[in-house]
């Protein structure tokens, strides 16, 4: 394998959570990997998940289900390739493309990393700020700078250890998952047409409305961003940095992510079907957050809105751990620039605001939902120049030696990049 040196983004973290040694338990070993997947999976259920879910359910009930499970698929064979990148070649994807491509695509690529980011930093602003209101009734503009001082909380948890990370993470994960548990059991969805969606239609390809909130679900679901943070976190694990070690390494990290994406899928899932259960049961149709927690109450009562609400603000605010700790990564890794995590964080959430704001007092609070969707498609346009690369770094002798990608990874992974790109080519065909 290519050996060059390196200085490692988050270098403060890395290396720095033990494992247990190979004569410890599966279980042991199992516990020590978890939690970078909790904070891919939070990537994976964050506000803009919510707008297209909600979107997609009110619409075509549970015919888009296919394409949930479908994209979460996809992400569990990408995000394995993200993990033997971190672990093999110990670079993350940022880092990878420095280190192989020109100073010019390298900045491009960058360029539109940052602009994923932001759009990721938009949905979290809009979602958290929906929430503020609609558990304390706070005024938009108010919600909004609310918002900015997450700051404080995401840097004293960050100085405290990676852990404490992953260990908030797992808690708000687990709060919006009870919350949808009780919103699934109080809305009883029809199992039959559940298992009935699961399985693709045609017609989500024949209408250009479906396919746009397909697509937004693609890219709502398989973001990336957590390719470039999901290759980085891996590294923070204390495993020997050998053959052997490294085995170890991407069995277990692709244990937890694989369970984590599973819980993702589910959560969206809930979404949806909730969605399903309610909106397009009555008629419905659901494009804003707002408007779904309106009706939602005299359909299912006052607590499924309370439950909705709680839900919507632990999804806000676990984006934005994820959000911050990625734009750290993406920053240092394509163009080696180290800021303190404070400075990178004001940075984004202004350029991120200033949209927000604009669009409020254009178009009030309809606009920040269409606002969320129209994230999600830029994450989803954003995500091809993500995936070739990872495809062909893993797919690479050279860098990855015996970890090199198989046959069967490398047709997989190709395909999903080619349909990726087709997919993203009929939406702007379809909507040009």
């Amino acid at each position: 394998m290519e050996k060059e040196n390196k200085i490692s983004s988050l270098s403060n973290s890395l290396s720095s959570i033990s494992v247990p040694s190979s004569k410890d338990s599966f279980w042991k070993k199992l516990l020590a990997f978890t939690g970078p997947g909790l904070l891919i999976a939070a990537g994976y259920m964050d506000p803009g998940n919510w707008a297209t879910d909600i979107n997609g359910g009110s619409k075509f009930g549970y015919t888009l289900l296919s394409v949930i499970f479908f994209s979460n698929i996809f992400a569990i064979i990408l995000q394995y390739l993200s993990i033997k990148l971190g672990i093999v070649y110990e670079k993350d994807l940022a880092q990878s493309c420095r280190d192989n491509y020109h100073p010019i695509i390298n900045f491009v690529l960058w360029l539109f990393c940052e602009i994923a980011i932001c759009a990721c930093e938009l949905s979290e602003i809009i979602g958290s700020v929906l929430a503020l209101k609609l558990l304390f009734g706070i005024n938009t503009i108010w919600a909004i700078l609310i918002t900015v001082t997450d700051v404080l909380f995401i840097l004293f948890f960050q100085s405290k250890g990676f852990r404490y990370i992953e260990i908030i993470i797992a808690v708000l994960v687990l709060i919006i998952l009870i919350c949808f548990v009780f919103e699934i059991l109080i809305s009883k969805p029809n199992i039959t047409l559940i298992l009935k969606g699961i399985i693709p239609n045609k017609k989500i390809i024949t209408n250009p409305e479906s396919i746009f909130i397909s697509i937004a679900i693609l890219g709502a679901t398989v973001m990336p961003h957590n390719l470039y943070l999901h290759s980085s976190i891996v590294q923070t694990r204390n495993y020997p940095r050998t053959i052997e070690g490294k085995k170890m390494a991407v069995k277990y990290a692709t244990i937890d992510s694989i369970l984590s994406l599973l819980l993702a899928f589910f959560i969206n899932s809930f979404i949806l079907i909730v969605s399903a259960a309610t909106f397009h049961k009555y008629k419905y149709h659901i494009i804003d957050i707002m408007e779904a927690h309106k009706i939602l109450i005299p359909i299912l009562g006052n607590f499924s809105g309370i439950l909705f609400s709680i839900a919507l603000l632990a999804s806000g605010q676990n984006s934005t751990l994820t959000g911050t700790i990625t734009g750290q990564i993406i920053m240092e890794g394509f163009i080696n620039i180290r800021l303190k995590p404070w400075i990178r964080r004001i940075i984004t959430r202004t350029i991120s605001i200033i949209p927000a704001i604009i669009i409020y007092i254009i178009y009030g609070e309809e606009g920040e939902t269409k606002l969320l969707i129209i994230s999600q498609i830029i994450l989803s346009l954003q995500l091809t120049f993500a995936v070739i690369p990872l495809v062909c770094f893993t797919g690479d002798k050279k860098k990855m030696g015996i970890f090199v990608n198989g046959t069967i990874i490398k047709i997989l992974s190709w395909t999903i990049s080619i349909i990726i790109i087709l997919l993203n080519i009929i939406m702007i065909y379809k909507n040009s």
